[in-house]
């Protein structure tokens, strides 16, 4: 597994215990969370790390908490959302959920959603 991505961004892991406090943070509040499930070996999960790692400089201009949870190692948070494929990227603010991105579209069309939720 190629770990650029987690080298180049410092995106917080989240997991089951205590997903929802970390979502309805105070500190969060009115910010966009993005929720990004991924997992070990999945080809489409490397071709978006990828994309974001090239993309960086336009992913840092969206103003947004970022979360990662691997769902090979937390099945349970896999299964509260209904996860059928990945990479998943959920989006939520003030601790309601938004919608989601699945699978990655690419980076325009991804960055072009992402920008109207904020």
């Amino acid at each position: 597994m190629d770990n650029t991505f987690f080298k180049t961004y410092n995106f917080e892991k989240i997991e089951t215990s205590g997903f929802d406090n970390k979502i309805n943070s105070d500190n969060l509040k009115d910010q966009l969370v993005c929720v990004f499930f991924w997992g070990h070996d999945c080809p489409n999960c490397e071709i978006a790390k990828r994309v974001l790692v090239e993309r960086k400089r336009d992913v840092d201009t969206l103003n947004m908490k970022w979360y990662h949870a691997n769902i090979y190692e937390d099945f349970e948070l896999a299964t509260r959302f209904g996860l059928f494929g990945i990479p998943v990227f959920i989006f939520f603010k003030n601790g309601k959920k938004l919608g989601k991105i699945s699978p990655f579209p690419g980076f325009d069309p991804f960055y072009e959603a992402v920008s109207k939720l904020i």
